[in-house]
């Protein structure tokens, strides 16, 4: 069996989403994923990753998840080449469970658990859409969340709802089973302030969500807090100490890891629990983290990281040094089928993200055959492979860009 076609579909609706289809000759697909810079994505594909794996072996998929980051220039980092050799990845390990005739789970070694808890990420219907690119807005300026005063598409403008009616939010959300929520109210003051101060004013402010979400629901419901790296160390400490008093469930990439030093001296500094790890890639970058004893839990996105080979690597040493592991998922439909797979499948998986507004919507104007979620957990599809197809329609519509190579360069 070897590859005979690698083809790649976006949509401009979707505006950071790009899907990777890999054909073999005995007519079996493959579906992988990644997120953000997707032309510049689609473009590496067929230039750099097409040439290389087209009329290669599918299944060798650890010959291929050395060979394609060997290329001199694309080592190292998050960037488009690691992305798109992510989603590679993800699709030839979906091929492999449809050659076996078996659900990536059990590929993964069968499952420890029947099905893992979630959190729900707060983000709203456009967060991530056309109409909102710029991914990092927490105000929306109207009640379409980032969407800039779009009509609402359903109940979930849980942006929208976290800023303002946090308590509300959370009710709605234990009302569903889920007693997790991630939040991120600091980001414009951050945003403001270059990162670097945050006056006590602000600081009450920000704080305001969490005052709402204890008051009404107590601690029936955890609370992760993003910052998304835009923090110097000592607003971050002031942040996260001013925290402590409502006991988040972590602190998310409350400064970015290009210094050891200023871990260091955040880890020193509070009792905070943090999660790191989204934005590397690679297995040497997150022992180098691990290192630092700054993290307590480990995160990682299977489009961003080099993938589901990679991130099995990573899961492994996470758990040699003793610390859990919570994969990403903020991005796409094919990254919460994987993630879904793997945290059934991993004995140190903690907890796995998701969003409502894009399950419950967008993502299935992509995809179909998503994880089952319900009551505060995600099951994922006992069918061959990931359990998710791209809708046939998807690359006929008028805003989809579908991009092939093939073996026989038509």
């Amino acid at each position: 069996m070897k590859i005979v076609e690698v083809k790649t579909v976006r949509v401009e609706e979707y505006a950071e989403f790009i899907a990777v289809v890999l054909r073999t000759d005995s007519g079996l697909d493959g579906l992988g994923e990644t997120c953000f810079g997707p032309e510049s994505v689609e473009a590496y594909i067929h230039e750099s990753v097409a040439p290389r794996i087209l009329g290669q072996d599918p299944l060798a998929i650890e010959r291929h998840a050395k060979d394609l980051p060997s290329f001199y220039v694309t080592h190292g980092g998050t960037g488009v080449s690691t992305r798109a050799h992510s989603a590679v990845d993800i699709a030839l390990w979906d091929l492999l469970g449809k050659v076996c005739h078996q659900p990536l789970y059990q590929l993964l070694g069968g499952k420890v658990r029947e099905s893992a808890p979630i959190y729900n990420t707060c983000g709203g219907y456009h967060y991530g859409k056309a109409e909102a690119r710029h991914r990092g807005t927490s105000r929306p300026s109207g009640a379409g969340g980032a969407g800039g005063g779009a009509t609402p598409r359903g109940p979930y403008e849980d942006l929208d709802a976290f800023l303002h009616r946090a308590d509300e939010l959370a009710s709605s959300l234990l009302d569903e089973g889920v007693t997790a929520m991630k939040i991120w109210p600091f980001d414009e003051v951050a945003r403001a302030n270059a990162g670097q101060y945050i006056s006590a004013k602000e600081l009450r402010s920000c704080l305001d969500p969490f005052e709402k979400v204890r008051g009404c629901v107590g601690d029936r419901m955890e609370i992760m807090v993003e910052l998304h790296g835009l923090w110097e160390a000592a607003p971050a400490i002031k942040i996260c100490r001013a925290l402590a008093e409502y006991s988040p469930y972590w602190v998310e990439d409350a400064i970015r890891l290009d210094s050891g030093d200023a871990l260091a001296r955040l880890r020193d500094a509070t009792t905070t629990q943090f999660a790191f790890g989204e934005t590397l890639a690679g297995l040497h970058a997150y022992k180098r983290l691990f290192d630092t004893g700054a993290v307590d839990v480990v995160m990682f996105d299977f489009g961003w990281g080099g993938g589901i080979s990679e991130s099995r690597r990573v899961g492994a040493l996470a758990e040699a040094y003793g610390l859990p592991v919570a994969p990403h998922d903020c991005v796409g439909p094919v990254a919460l089928a994987v993630g879904a797979h793997f945290s059934v499948a991993t004995a140190n998986a903690l907890i796995q993200e998701t969003v409502r507004a894009y399950y419950t919507d967008w993502y299935n104007e992509i995809v179909v055959g998503l994880p089952v979620i319900g009551g505060g957990r995600v099951t994922p599809p006992a069918t061959p492979g990931l359990g998710v197809e791209l809708r046939p329609d998807l690359a006929s519509r008028r805003d989809a860009h579908v991009r092939v190579s093939s073996l026989g360069g038509a």
